[in-house]
């Protein structure tokens, strides 16, 4: 059964994208070239025009995401009337270093989610440890004990703790299809934060059976339990816009889809025989092990054939993100370094057009910061490199002949970048208000503030987290491995001394930068003023954004009415809690080995 999205589809949405791109990004290229030209063209006019065309292009076709995703609506696919499940599948939940109370409630709240569907004997879970240190270990052989006897889980839920976690993520779970994989149909891949509910996993069960032609199925999860100001801005727009978004990438990728590397479904012949990872020449950071492995597996499973599907309609999925900046900035820097590795495997033979297009994508997702960063140099430079001004050009002419004042296309053009970075959500937030979506939000007044207050809080961080993204690559470019640094979970309040430590740079870079402007080029202060003022209040910025948010600013549905699989790991969690005691029956949730 084929869902929508098909080639033709998608081959339409992603030729309006790039014709779009291409058409904002040339306009813009030329927009400044004719600003430098007023005055005497240069060649650092050609220089920030270049930085200004690539830049546009990658914003334009951000801005084209969304305009997609309100041209259609998320539909499931059609399917033959569901008679029940024929198949096994394995849920797989990787862990490392993390707290097992936490994650083995997510568990138990997803297998007695799956119980009360009647299929949850079509589903294992299996628990795959990567795990370095011994007492966390302890812990997860404990506490997998009270998860056995609490879920009656004997011969559906499984323990296992690799001796080395070569390959870290895709080697654990390369690890499990060698051993297991043989023994179900789909895997289920999930991360330790990751929660779905019992009737998403078997409706995701339900699609892989009717398509056989279906390697991989990506859901799109929804950020929860976020309480401080930065999670909450990142949950509201996951919640919000995101759903927009992927309408559109959906779109876009149509049968060559995305892999987000967790909350999806995969088939396990395919990915067995399609996936298999190779070590990449030379050292971290470009060589060994390939980090962002997700992106790498769904380009192979399209090579060999298979479907791989965004279903943007399937609800139920969730995760949770990062409470601050600093967090959020470990998790890119891993991230950076993955997609930039992505440069040796972009020519890989066989892959298809598109899957090459995406690794390109993912790469200038990373270096995009540079080429802004690039044309504020350049522009401060500029004033070095211009010709001097000649009145009299033509000889002979006793009149002088005055440049033409070409400020409005300046400001054209940057009321138009601006636009393509604020429309979009502005846009969503008026189609949630017209078609009813926003009472989902607290109303339209609730999610117009928020959607305002998102707006301007992402303006503010936009200049610290752009020069975190900047330190990324340049260490990468440089040869420096950022390894695999463990997710922070729960409380991430950051005290003032704490975000200096984490920012003192990008103070003294946006002192430095604004000085050098005012001495170089003082007309460009106004201009450069919103990006250094937060670079050098960054350590205020990062503390306040990590605490509790208290107000109903950035409400999402998920907050006003919890999904019924949260309330079930809210009372796992809390009874743990505060029964911390494991049974000491040795008999009891021996180890089932996979």
């Amino acid at each position: 059964m084929a869902k929508a999205n098909g080639p033709s589809e998608a081959s339409a949405a992603r030729l309006l994208g790039l014709v779009f791109s291409l058409v904002a990004a040339g306009g813009a290229f030329l927009l400044f070239l004719q600003f430098g030209w007023s005055d005497g063209l240069d060649a650092m006019d050609i220089v920030r025009a270049a930085f200004i065309l690539v830049s546009t292009f990658w914003l334009a076709w951000g801005a084209m995401q969304a305009v997609l995703g309100m041209m259609s609506r998320a539909k499931p696919p059609a399917l033959p009337p569901f008679e029940g499940l024929s198949t096994r599948t394995a849920i797989l939940v990787p862990v490392y270093n993390e707290d097992p109370v936490t994650v083995y409630s997510r568990i138990a709240a997803m297998d007695a989610s799956l119980k009360a569907t009647g299929y949850s004997d079509h589903f294992h879970f299996a628990i795959l440890s990567d795990t370095r240190k011994d007492d966390i270990a302890a812990l997860e052989m404990e506490w997998y004990d009270r998860l056995l006897a609490e879920c009656d889980g004997e011969g559906r839920m499984f323990y296992r703790r690799r001796e080395s976690n070569a390959g870290r993520k895709a080697g654990n779970i390369e690890d499990f299809f060698q051993r297991s994989g043989a023994a179900y149909d789909f895997a289920l891949i999930l991360d330790a934060d990751s929660l779905m509910e019992g009737d998403t996993i078997v409706e995701m069960a339900r699609r892989m059976e009717a398509d056989t032609t279906l390697g991989l199925l990506q859901t799109l999860p929804k950020v929860t339990r976020s309480t401080a100001r930065f999670g909450r801005a990142m949950q509201f727009s996951a919640s919000f816009h995101s759903p927009i978004f992927a309408r559109g990438l959906a779109m876009m990728q149509g049968r060559t889809g995305p892999f987000w590397g967790h909350n999806a479904i995969v088939r396990c012949r395919a990915f067995a025989e399609s996936c298999g990872l190779p070590e990449l020449p030379g050292k971290p950071p470009f060589g060994g092990h390939i980090m962002s492995h997700d992106y790498v597996e769904a380009a192979l499973l399209a090579r060999a054939g298979w479907v791989v599907r965004l279903d943007d309609d399937l609800a139920g999925s969730f995760e949770e993100g990062p409470e601050n900046i600093v967090d959020h900035a470990k998790r890119d820097r891993r991230w950076c370094q993955g997609n930039l590795q992505h440069s040796k495997i972009v020519g890989a033979p066989g892959l298809r057009m598109w899957n090459r297009f995406v690794f390109i994508q993912g790469i200038l997702s990373y270096i995009s910061p540079l080429f802004w960063l690039g044309f504020l140099m350049a522009s401060i430079a500029a004033p070095w490199f211009a010709p001097p001004l000649n009145y009299f050009p033509v000889e002979g002419w006793p009149f002088p002949v005055f440049p033409s004042d070409e400020t409005w296309k300046a400001i054209g053009l940057a009321i138009g970048i601006f636009g393509l970075l604020f429309l979009p959500k502005l846009l969503v937030a008026a189609d949630a208000m017209t078609s009813g979506r926003a009472r989902r939000f607290g109303g339209s007044g609730l999610v117009f503030g928020s959607t305002l207050a998102e707006l301007v809080l992402s303006s503010i961080n936009a200049p610290i987290l752009m020069m975190f993204q900047t330190r990324s690559v340049m260490q990468v470019v440089l040869g420096a491995d950022g390894g695999w640094p463990t997710n922070n979970r729960g409380d991430g309040t950051l005290a003032l001394g704490e975000s200096w430590a984490a920012t003192w740079w990008i103070v003294l870079t946006g002192v430095c930068g604004l000085a050098a402007t005012w001495y170089l080029a003082p007309g460009l202060v106004p201009w450069l003023l919103p990006i250094a003022v937060p670079m050098i209040v960054a350590p205020y910025v990062v503390s306040w954004t990590s605490k509790a948010s208290t107000t109903r600013t950035f409400l999402t549905p998920l907050e006003i009415n919890p999904s019924p699989v949260m309330l079930l790991q809210d009372r796992y969690l809390a009874r743990w809690q505060d029964n911390p005691e494991v049974p000491s029956d040795p008999a009891v949730g021996q180890p089932a080995h996979i």
